[in-house]
């Protein structure tokens, strides 16, 4: 994995460890963390490196050769006239819950010499909640760290409650002395003697043992993808967008008690199953690997909502938002151990689950989440608010996510002033999901389920809310759709990319979504690398706002999907070019998200500074472009 900045991300079975240009890890918070981690938690929090008493400098800083392994070449001060005794060689790998680590001290004198290398350990067992920059603290009470030296190196064992954690470190050749310092690290020392011009190794193990997890360490979920060498951009954006996507699959439970495999969202947050995000990216890779659909389909499926719980937005039949396994979703300091708030997973869920059909001709997964489809009808219709407001809605949740769409940010669904509408909040995209899921699923229900009287009642609710929505979100001013209707059914009127899913979802008619799609490509929403989440000149306008400005990669796919089913070709192929284009300029990944700086001020596209890498429905975007552009499979 290539480096962020000075520093560089390790990313193998769950596990990821983000070290500084020395193979360092000094315990950073905010917005790129380094340590190692593992479900929610960070098991190692310092790791520093000091030979002869100084900290050596990097005359080759860390790079990853491999995506779970990085090397750098260190050496002691020395000077010209009196050079480096020996210069040491770390080599750094990540696997299943564990980094390895080498170092090599191969000597440069011809006389012996005597290395004296010290390695400062610590782990706070910080959640990722705890880290990030949004000024937020969590009390612990009862919690405290204990640290057992061990024969062969160190054991930091965390508990709080019924909460227990634990970091073992291990070492070849063992330490010669352990001692503490301020703050409750650990210096481990090594007197290492080197003949003339010979080396020295030293092996060190750090294994994280987190909470409800075997301390047998899980086996690499899946073969990585391998593929004849690229001969154009688009290409070369797909594969190793597959070659993200191994990285980042998880192993989660499915409906029956199976084990599957899932895209998690991103690194280094969301390391995790989310719903919005692994169904978009499976339905983005659903003509390549519809395996990949299966398995989410079966995940969401079996943490589906059973009943009501207020704090977590639980409720019959609605799909989880996402899943966590940290200390604070346990003791329920924050909401998200299952977190239901999204307005739009449960759709999503049944277009997936119809696309799956219509691509696989298989209906052997239809009829097996018959049932769960059918409650996820329910949902929308009932707690959802398709009977009650016409619409699906949902309601700011202040210890959790005020928007509850895919621009989940706090201020994104706005009015042209910057001002967040109030709820219940209809976000026009989840309206053409909704739409999309009930003609998808009255499909389901003729051809696979043999219930004609239920698709019949599904296609007339379609209907009814198609007619409803063009009446009551389209601007005429504008000439465009609204964001959103708020709590009092008021047009949210900023002009946003959202309008471009409706031409996916097929809920406009075709000459108001040829309007829509020749509106996205003017120049104030398409940057020339992309159309952008708001279009430029509106007041709440920001090119690095995350919702109210930028441009996502996932955002673009849909809008591309769309424009190429109502035969938009030449806006289709104008926004998969820009996407190619900054595929090129980043070794062909695409970024979470990108800044709204228009092509023609920046030979570059900038990036967002908090962009996730790699990402899911990002690294999966080219395969839509493909599948936009009438590619085909590929691959």
């Amino acid at each position: 994995m290539s480096p962020a900045g000075d520093r560089v991300q390790l990313v193998r079975d769950a596990t990821f460890a983000r070290l500084d240009a020395g193979g360092g890890i000094s315990g950073t918070r905010g917005t790129a963390p380094d340590g190692l981690f593992l479900r929610d938690a960070r098991h190692l929090s310092r790791w520093r490196l000091t030979v002869d008493g100084a900290e050596p400098s990097a005359l080759v800083p860390a790079t990853a050769d491999t995506d779970n392994t990085a090397t750098c070449v260190l050496t002691p001060q020395g000077t010209r006239d009196n050079p480096p005794a020996y210069t040491v060689f770390r080599e750094q790998r990540v696997t299943a819950g564990t980094l390895t680590e080498h170092l090599r001290l191969v000597s440069n004198r011809p006389s012996p010499v005597t290395a004296r290398v010290d390695l400062t350990v610590d782990a706070d067992f910080a959640d990722l909640f705890e880290l990030r920059a949004d000024d937020r603290h969590y009390a612990k009470p009862g919690a405290h760290i204990e640290i057992r030296r061990t024969a062969e190196g160190l054991d930091f064992d965390y508990r709080r409650e019924d909460w227990h954690s634990r970091t073992t470190v291990t070492a070849r050749p063992t330490p010669t002395a352990i001692k503490d310092v301020s703050g409750g690290a650990q210096i481990m020392s090594w007197e290492l003697e080197l003949a003339a011009h010979a080396e020295a190794e030293l092996h060190l193990t750090v294994r994280a043992h987190p909470h409800g997890m075997p301390d047998a360490a899980p086996t690499s979920p899946r073969p990585r993808h391998t593929a004849a060498p690229a001969t154009d951009d688009l290409t070369r954006a797909c594969e190793r967008g597959l070659h993200d996507l191994d990285l980042l699959t998880i192993t989660v439970t499915g409906v029956d008690g199976e084990e599957v495999q899932v895209p998690a969202a991103g690194i280094p947050w969301f390391l995790t199953l989310f719903g919005r995000d692994s169904l978009l990216t499976s339905y983005f890779l659903l003509p390549y690997r519809p395996e990949t659909a299966a398995a989410t389909l079966s995940a969401l499926a079996a943490t589906q909502g059973r009943s009501h719980h207020p704090d977590s937005g639980e409720q019959p039949g609605r799909i989880v938002h996402e899943t966590r396994h940290g200390e604070l979703a346990h003791f329920r300091q924050v909401p998200y151990g299952r977190y239901y708030g999204a307005v739009d997973a449960t759709p999503l869920f049944l277009v997936l689950l119809h696309a799956h059909y219509e691509t696989t001709g298989e209906s052997a997964l239809a009829l097996r989440l018959e049932q769960h489809a059918r409650r996820a009808v329910d949902w929308m219709l009932t707690d959802g608010g398709l009977d009650r407001h016409g619409y699906l809605v949902y309601e700011p949740d202040p210890n959790g996510l005020v928007n509850q769409n895919w621009k989940d940010s706090a201020g994104a669904i706005c009015f042209t002033d910057g001002t967040q509408a109030e709820g219940p909040i209809a976000v026009s995209e989840a309206q053409g999901y909704a739409y999309d899921a009930l003609q998808r699923t009255a499909q389901l229900a003729a051809a696979v389920w043999q219930d004609e009287d239920y698709a019949h009642r599904l296609r007339h609710i379609a209907a009814d809310l198609r007619t409803r929505f063009l009446n009551d979100f389209w601007m005429p001013t504008t000439d465009f759709p609204a964001l959103a209707l708020d709590g009092h059914g008021r047009q949210v009127d900023a002009l946003a990319s959202d309008a471009g899913h409706l031409l996916w979802s097929g809920i406009l008619d075709a000459e108001h979504a040829r309007r829509v799609g020749h509106r996205l490509l003017q120049p104030d929403f398409f940057s020339g690398w992309a159309i952008r989440t708001l279009a430029a000149d509106q007041k709440p306008y920001h090119p690095l706002s995350y919702h109210r400005g930028s441009a996502w990669p996932h955002d673009n796919a849909l809008i591309t999907l769309g424009l190429a089913r109502h035969g938009l070709t030449d806006e289709a192929h104008a926004v998969a070019q820009g996407f190619i284009e900054v595929a090129a300029h980043n070794n062909y990944r695409l970024p979470e998200v990108l800044a709204g700086y228009a092509k023609s001020t920046t030979p570059r596209p900038v990036p967002y500074p908090h962009s996730c890498s790699p990402q899911a429905w990002a690294a999966a975007t080219p395969w839509a472009l493909r599948t936009a552009l009438g590619l085909g499979a590929g691959g």
